[in-house]
């Protein structure tokens, strides 16, 4: 089986077929696509960082001028989000949006945020156990995320149920060749979220609280940026980690050794986390827009070309990481690259680390064991697992 991610095998078990990507060369256009796939650590690291890519060329000239068509119509309200986050633009407005909202995210301020989110993660550990277990992902992994980036936000109690299925719709779309089902889905979704926080947004800048999004409102965003950056937080803030909390529980339950080590040393909780986004990546791919002619380990890749860079499988390459194939809770030397290099780099990888260490602190204390293999859900690029059904003892 070659590089098939539309096949469940093959999105349940990527990293054989990465690794002879990797040996085969460092780059392989996948015409089902149209991109280049770029399968090694130090390509993927590199091109990260380069500047003669991009995540959007909408800021040099139009789709044409790229040998694009442009997008249809109906994906417009996708687009008008998407476009207007920190994620999708480049320098200067990049820098701009990052340096507002990068005031939040500070090392101080994220681990000011550690006792609630403790409480928070106990809390969640303690109802699961009151039922003897249960849906691990839906009861524990994702509530925690939603809930710390809600607050952090200002979105009000009552609406945060909304926000999880609103995030994964329109994260359908980031999907390679996503169906055309998904593609409306996802533009409705980006409209109901954008519509909701307009409406939430105008009521804090009348009245702002201690919140994020009432911040937002007098620092001279427009309305566009201002919903753009919301959506990108909130999808951002939970998605991955949702994703890297079911992932990791199930690479400790397929290495009960490693499992057994970190019950027994909890000082390997840090160590373990990055571990778990290491070995079974949430994230699997991370595309970028050539903007200028490349040339990549003696391949060129002409301007307007889409690279696929594979973190999976960086993350999996024997030239950095001893081992690769061998989960070590206790890695010390894991430069992973699962939150990114460059200028994209995870601005909430502060937060999602203490969120995942809490979270599994407080599941281990319940002693928690596997009740049934997972499955995987369909999606590729953002990989994760439908359910992950636990007992506790």
């Amino acid at each position: 089986m070659r590089f098939d991610p539309w096949n469940p095998d093959f999105v349940a078990h990527p990293y054989d077929v990465y690794a002879d990507l990797r040996t085969d060369g460092p780059v392989h256009y996948f015409d089902k696509t149209g991109q280049y796939l770029i399968p090694r650590y130090e390509d993927v690291n590199a091109l990260l960082r380069d500047r003669r890519l991009g995540r959007s060329y909408l800021h040099l000239d139009d789709h044409s001028v790229f040998g694009h068509e442009p997008e249809p119509e109906f994906q417009e309200p996708f687009w008008r989000v998407v476009r207007a986050g920190m994620l999708d633009v480049e320098p200067p407005i990049h820098t701009r949006l990052r340096r507002l909202v990068s005031k939040a995210f500070t090392p101080r301020m994220v681990e000011a945020l550690r006792p609630r989110i403790r409480v928070m993660a106990a809390e969640l550990a303690d109802a699961l156990a009151a039922k003897g277990g249960g849906d691990l992902i839906a009861e524990v992994a994702e509530p925690l995320p939603v809930t710390v980036i809600a607050e952090m936000l200002g979105v009000p109690e009552q609406d945060r149920p909304r926000l999880r299925p609103w995030s994964a719709d329109i994260c359908g779309m980031y999907e390679l060749n996503p169906s055309l089902e998904a593609q409306h889905t996802a533009a409705r979704a980006a409209e109901e979220f954008a519509a909701y926080l307009r409406d939430l947004a105008r009521v804090r800048a009348q009245n702002p609280g201690d919140d994020l999004i009432s911040a937002l409102t007098q620092v001279g965003l427009t309305d566009d940026e201002l919903v753009g950056t919301c959506v990108l937080l909130l999808n951002a803030g939970h998605e991955a980690t949702v994703n890297v909390t079911g992932n990791g529980w199930w690479s400790l339950f397929r290495n009960p050794g490693e499992l057994e080590r970190l019950r027994k040393d909890r000082s390997l909780l840090p160590t373990a986390v990055e571990e778990m986004m290491r070995w079974d990546t949430p994230l699997q791919m991370f595309e970028r827009w050539v903007l200028e002619d490349i040339e990549v380990g003696g391949t060129p890749i002409p301007r307007g070309s889409e690279v696929a860079l594979l973190f999976g499988s960086a993350n999996r390459d024997p030239s950095v990481f001893a081992e690769p194939d061998r989960f070590d809770a206790g890695r010390t030397d894991n430069p992973h690259i699962s939150f990114g290099a460059g200028i994209h780099f995870c601005l909430g990888a502060p937060l999602a680390r203490i969120e995942l260490i809490e979270s599994f602190g407080a599941l281990l204390d319940r002693g928690i064991e596997l009740v049934e293999e997972p499955t995987w859900k369909p999606g590729y690029v953002i990989r994760g697992l439908t359910e992950l059904r636990v007992s506790t003892g």
